[in-house]
């Protein structure tokens, strides 16, 4: 605490003591307690005590005084981000897309049988004369596959290589399995020169960091908002790679205004308690200037020298601030492209954070990572450009997703229509009539002016200002000035907006020839907008008249397909798949992947690694459940007594439903069943008796496989489990165990503890 809070602290606390009352103070954690205990003096009355409190509380009959760590720092931290459903992507190469993105016409990828077409769920008659619901796969000659929902782990999507039609394969056919056997011998040299790579990386001498210095607690305390737990997680992380004696190189791949900053916040903190400099890199000069105004209020209490250079500073603030960091004065240094350039020296480097890597050239982050050979690397990114998402995906890289929303975010309304003065005005008349602001993003210097005047013809009660990059550094502050102070309805920009702008109140944005960008420039330029509570609309604007080519169009139908929450790691996914996988490793590979899918080429790249570093590599679960006291669930998704399946009446929506079918498929650990149990009773209330059957025939492959069990069949009472190999296992004295119970719960709890013998 500041002498003068400390001061005035105490004094109320002895006035509260000396008249009686019994004051209790309550610190979230055990290192903020043993802080606070040097900071209150031995004897003065005050207990202390570790408590999880969102507030204090006086009760005056008791003569008890309460306070909490939010009353303590002046900060109340507000609700955590709801729970979202999370992508089943394990970035060992098993999953790549959302189950439920999965639509009909995607091309997918079954391990057993090849590449083939998702035509969608389906109904057929099963061997007991009930209809089920499965996944209809077209192969080859139009012959269809029907696929179990328990063998949904299966199923993959398949990304190939740019310019490269896959064939589908022929069920039954040698082709599926010849190419999986050449990609798996292709993979051992990759495999291999992978980890001589990481070799040589764990072996350069890094900076083993105390992660928990001085000042750590009280700093997070400081935080407003309730940490997430993704954001608890990526922090973990961060923290475990800044202890260890080796460099960091960790991708942190969340949505705007998901809480990428704060988490490089706390690891620039930790950097600096450490005596080390950081160094903060950022595309633009509105987003360096706006970290450094977010950092110098999150450290304003703490003797922490921070430091900018953009062209919005005189060149003699640049060079006196370059000086500073030279000398080692300064200790966090946030700037554009400068920062890299070779006169910018630091005295000891220990952090680089790049904000938005996709916008920097492999030059630039190179040469930051050459200033010092031991500096940690912390790169944050929205939507990451595939070298890197491949990077993280075949585990050469270290990866962590922030996919919790923050409490009140809504999903982004996005339209494409062609230009017009009537979808224009419409769209700034909605957006002002509600009180908002309103981006129009038009990348073409030359031109702007014409777009000025078109607005302000259009919208004539509108006040319009102008930004681009090549305005005066006066100018430009000036416009951005007064849109964020609300003196102007309509920011007319450049892409210059594109990264961290954070204005609440502008909830429009349209962007003009939206076919001339990039995906992830779309991705980030939408995100400008609902980073409130209100919805945000975002309208991309294609030529009023001709044809936009093949490229253009899948980007923006990628962009309005991915509209949702935590929209950018797919996204990313899928600019992997328009780009093409292959070039990133060369003709070689590239045959490889086209054959077998990125997918499963990271799956088996995966595993070979597991294998060359002496791992037990990941399996897959597998295991045939033939019980019968479980019955099928009928066509529209119910069943009668000892059903196992998640019930139409319980999840209406088809897709989701799905997506359930198939995460419960692919859980590897029977955590993971009990957090999806615990997500439907959070979502969809109370789960029905067949819901709970089917989540506890989950668990129980999972614990069949552990135990190395690929087959359980349960008839007339007996129970007999089959090994890998196709043996029957036996319990003590070669006996089987036989089922007890009245009900399909109680029966599954005797094949639980049959296999547990």
């Amino acid at each position: 605490l500041r002498a003068d809070a400390r001061k005035s602290l105490l004094a109320d606390l002895a006035a509260r003591v000396a008249g009686g009352e019994r004051v209790v103070i309550s610190l979230d954690t055990a290192g903020g307690l043993e802080w606070l205990s040097r900071e209150i003096p031995d004897g003065c009355g005050v207990e202390l005590r570790q408590a999880l409190l969102s507030g204090g509380f006086a009760w005056p009959s008791l003569r008890l005084v309460v306070l909490a760590q939010p009353d303590i720092y002046s900060t109340r931290k507000t609700g955590a981000g709801r729970k979202f459903v999370s992508p089943s992507v394990r970035f060992s190469g098993e999953r790549v897309m959302r189950p439920e993105e999965l639509k009909p016409g995607d091309l997918v990828v079954h391990l057993d049988h090849g590449i083939g077409r998702f035509r969608g769920m389906a109904r057929t008659i099963g061997d007991d004369g009930r209809a089920q619901d499965v996944f209809a796969i077209e192969y080859a000659d139009g012959v269809e596959l029907h696929v179990p929902l328990s063998q949904a782990h299966l199923l993959g999507r398949y990304i190939g290589v740019a310019g490269q039609k896959a064939a589908l394969h022929r069920l039954g056919g040698t082709r599926w399995k010849g190419e999986c056997i050449r990609a798996q011998r292709a993979v051992v040299d990759l495999a291999s020169s992978l980890l001589d790579m990481q070799a040589r990386r764990d072996a350069l001498p890094g900076i083993a960091y105390d992660v928990a210095p001085p000042w750590l607690d009280a700093f997070e305390a400081s935080f407003p908002y309730k940490e997430t737990k993704d954001q608890l997680a990526c922090i973990e992380a961060v923290k475990a790679d800044m202890a260890r004696p080796r460099p960091m190189d960790r991708l942190i791949c969340g949505d705007a205004g998901y809480g990428k900053t704060e988490v490089a916040m706390r690891a620039a903190f930790i950097a600096v308690m450490n005596g080390r400099q950081v160094a903060l890199l950022a595309p633009t000069t509105i987003l360096a200037e706006q970290h450094f105004a977010t950092f110098r209020e999150r450290m304003g209490a703490f003797p922490v020298s921070i430091g900018a250079v953009s062209r919005l500073r005189s060149r003699g603030e640049r060079q006196k601030t370059l000086a500073a960091a030279a000398a080692g004065s300064i200790d966090i240094l946030i700037g554009t492209h400068a920062l890299v350039q070779p006169g910018v020296l630091f005295k000891n480097l220990g952090l680089a954070i790049i904000d938005e890597e996709q916008r920097f050239g492999v030059d630039h982050k190179e040469r930051l990572k050459m200033l010092q050979t031991s500096v940690d690397v912390l790169t944050l990114s929205a939507t990451p450009i595939p070298r890197t998402l491949y990077m993280s995906m075949t585990g050469a890289r270290d990866m962590s997703l922030l996919q919790t929303p923050p409490q009140e975010r809504l999903e982004i309304e996005t339209r494409v229509e062609r230009d017009s003065d009537a979808a224009i005005r419409a769209a700034v008349v909605r957006e002002l009539a509600r009180g908002g602001q309103v981006f129009f993003l038009h990348n073409r210097v030359m031109t702007i002016d014409l777009i000025y005047d078109r607005l302000r013809s259009l919208v004539p009660e509108a006040r319009v200002a102008v930004a681009h990059g090549q305005m005066k550094a006066a100018e430009l502050a000036d416009a951005m000035r007064r849109f964020e102070s609300g003196e102007c309805d309509v920011l007319l920009s450049t892409s210059i907006i594109e990264s961290g702008l954070d204005i609440p109140r502008a909830n429009t944005i349209i962007i003009h020839r939206a076919d001339r960008f990039g995906l992830a420039e779309l991705y980030q330029l939408r995100g400008r907008v609902g980073r409130s509570s209100r919805r945000g609309y975002a309208l991309l604007l294609i030529p009023e008249q001709g044809i936009i080519d093949g490229d253009a169009r899948e980007r923006i139908a990628a962009i309005r397909r991915h509209g949702g929450l935590s929209g950018g790691l797919g996204l990313a996914l899928r600019d992997l798949e328009i780009r093409g996988a292959g070039n990133l490793l060369g003709a070689e590979q590239s045959g490889h992947i086209a054959s077998v899918g990125f997918g499963l080429y990271c799956q088996l790249l995966k595993r070979t690694v597991a294998r060359l570093k002496g791992e037990k590599p990941p399996e897959i679960i597998d295991v045939d459940l033939l019980l019968d006291f479980i019955q099928v669930a009928d066509a529209d998704g119910a069943g009668g007594s000892g059903a196992a399946c998640i019930p139409a009446s319980y999840i209406e929506d088809e897709p989701i439903r799905m997506g359930f079918y198939r995460r419960l498929a692919e859980a590897m650990e029977v955590g993971e069943v009990r957090a999806l149990a615990e997500e439907l009773r959070e979502r969809f209330g109370t789960p029905p008796q067949e819901a709970r059957l089917m989540l506890r025939i989950a668990e129980l492959r999972i614990v069949a496989a552990k135990k190395g069990i690929r087959r359980i069949e349960v008839k007339d009472g007996v129970i007999r489990p089959y090994d890998r190999h196709g043996r029957v296992v036996t319990g003590p004295g070669g006996r089987f165990a036989r089922v007890r119970g009245a009900t399909p719960d109680a029966k599954l709890t005797t094949v639980f503890h049959a296999l547990s013998r």
